[in-house]
């Protein structure tokens, strides 16, 4: 594993994995795992922990190999792939007699306590600046996607991102904060299944269709909004083998076309060279070295061009 990819899962949210490991997580505090803890001695800040009780610390690779008792390699592995331990399910969470279980918020991803919001979008000020002024998105992949947003108790804004399978059945959410540098970037609901992002898109495709893969949901936006059909695979983690799979499995499905912006740097190329093993048709597409990412390449493309019309999704 190379120092990019150990990088990756260093920045993955460490309070989504404290989560997925079966923590209570509320205000960026929680029961510490690690010693008898009554009053939610560890916090989180700057995507690191530290108990403020018995003194452990650490990154997010620290947090899930003392959670787990792997080895680092192994718990680089289970990052990697959001993988099974015996104490945790298949979703991740922790199992109810777990030791890991911090709190009553185990169980499966609850999809009735969250569609609701999905059904008639609210976008708050933050997030209309977020998406139409700074994205420049258009509006009917706002639409299409069924972003949302609110405010928690704090009165920190969050876009709410539903993630939905192909039969459209809701199968997790991301959550981002709307206020740039503030931490945590993003937070998961207990048992959200957030792999490959936008995949009511398949259903729209017809044989010699292009299908445009996205590292992320906001270069997927992007994407959309230029007028092509894009999918994307989560931006802050390796590729798992459930997203192999399943991207192994639309090859076989669709007589497609499949293309790519990779990021413009050695971990973007990389996702690139990994994608192609399972996609070995991907087309490469290179971005000007003035942008890091679909997303600075679309903002910065005159209007109308290099892009046709925003196709209806």
């Amino acid at each position: 594993m190379t120092r990019f990819e150990l990088q990756k899962l260093r920045d993955l949210p460490i309070e989504g994995v404290a989560e997925r490991l079966g923590l209570y997580v509320s205000h960026h505090k929680c029961l510490c795992p690690f010693h008898d803890d009554h009053h939610a001695s560890m916090s989180f800040k700057k995507n690191k922990f530290k108990c403020w009780s018995c003194g452990e610390s650490g990154d997010t690779i620290k947090l899930a190999e003392k959670m787990l008792g792997k080895d680092f390699v192994e718990t680089c592995r289970w990052l990697a792939d959001e993988g099974p331990s015996p104490n945790l399910s298949l979703y991740g969470e922790a199992k109810p007699n777990s030791p890991l279980r911090g709190g009553d918020r185990g169980g499966l991803f609850d999809a009735s306590r969250y569609a609701r919001f999905f059904e008639h979008p609210w976008l708050l000020p933050e997030a209309k600046k977020f998406l139409f002024e700074e994205r420049r998105l258009d509006e009917r992949v706002v639409r299409w996607c069924r972003l949302t947003s609110w405010k928690d108790k704090l009165g920190v804004p969050w876009l709410q991102i539903p993630y939905y399978n192909c039969e459209g059945k809701l199968v997790g959410i991301q959550n981002r904060n709307l206020i740039k540098g503030a931490l945590p970037r993003f937070r998961f609901p207990q048992g959200s299944q957030c792999g490959i992002y936008n995949l009511p898109v398949l259903n729209l495709l017809k044989p010699g269709d292009e299908l445009y893969i996205a590292e992320g949901c906001s270069d997927c936006w992007s994407l959309l909004s230029a007028g092509h059909k894009a999918i994307a695979i989560p931006s802050a983690t390796l590729i798992t083998r459930d997203v192999r799979s399943k991207m192994e499995e639309v090859r076989g499905r669709f007589s497609i076309q499949f293309h790519m912006w990779p990021d413009c740097d050695e971990p973007g190329e990389r996702l690139f060279l990994q994608l192609q093993k399972v996609l070995p048709s991907l087309v490469h597409h290179q971005l000007p070295p003035t942008c890091k990412d679909f997303s600075e390449y679309y903002l910065k493309a005159p209007s109308g061009s290099p892009f046709g019309g925003v196709e209806e999704c």
